[in-house]
């Protein structure tokens, strides 16, 4: 089986992600490029493209629905560390079923979670 955020994307080119500025501060242990995010406020960053009227995020290689991945996956931002796929650890996401709908995608169930199919007696 594979993930299915990797046939996805819908999350990344939906909602702003935006987060504490010290994530991009490694002398403060930040791991997030400087360089792909945008200052929004004193405290808070945006991921470049996420804070438009149609959000996508830079780090985002994708064709929604079909192919997905961030650039960026092992020092991605805490907030995309927060976001589960729907149903992936037992209960829905209303953050991943809003941005799959919005782009058109059925929202997640558990059938999308079947690691193997059932085997045959």
């Amino acid at each position: 089986m594979r993930h299915p955020c990797l046939t996805c994307g819908a999350c990344c080119a939906h909602f702003r992600v935006s987060f504490h500025w010290s994530e991009t501060e490694p002398a403060l242990g930040g791991t997030v490029p400087a360089h792909l995010t945008e200052k929004l406020d004193a405290h808070r960053v945006a991921m470049r493209g996420t804070s438009s009227k149609t959000p996508r995020c830079t780090a985002l290689d994708a064709e929604i629905g079909v192919r997905s991945r961030c650039a960026i996956h092992p020092v991605k931002p805490s907030v995309c560390r927060e976001v589960p796929a729907s149903w992936e650890f037992g209960a829905p996401s209303p953050q991943c079923d809003k941005a799959r709908l919005a782009h058109g995608l059925p929202a997640l169930t558990p059938a999308d979670w079947d690691l193997e199919p059932p085997i045959a007696a």
